[in-house]
């Protein structure tokens, strides 16, 4: 069973920058490739949302909230991926997931919280 761990979160003031960072534990290297991977986010009493994703060919979509401020790379290597979030906005406020999907498997981090406040 693949385990993800999220580190990175924090409060950090309006315009601030902050990079997350996933791990996958428990994956071999050619497993971690085969996944799909994205960052989901959750703010208080609204639904879970895809904020970016990053395909098995490298291939990477975002939502159009964070288009130009946040950019999600991989790094094989250490079977990581990361999200560099600039320019934050107090709405950007939300718990951040990390997921890791394959056909076979959905697999979810316990999420790391990032606060944008004054």
């Amino acid at each position: 069973q693949v385990q993800l761990v999220e580190s990175g979160g924090g409060l950090v003031q309006p315009g601030g920058s902050l990079r997350l960072s996933c791990v996958a534990s428990r994956s071999i290297l050619s497993t971690f490739t085969g996944f799909n991977k994205g960052w989901y986010r959750q703010a208080p009493g609204k639904q879970r949302e895809l904020v970016a994703k990053i395909t098995i060919d490298g291939s990477t979509d975002y939502a159009d909230s964070v288009k130009g401020r946040f950019t999600i790379t991989r790094d094989n290597s250490k079977k990581t991926i990361y999200l560099q979030m600039n320019s934050l906005k107090p709405e950007d406020t939300a718990v951040y997931y990390c997921n890791m999907a394959d056909r076979y498997t959905d697999n979810w981090g316990r999420g790391t919280q990032v606060t944008v406040s004054s």
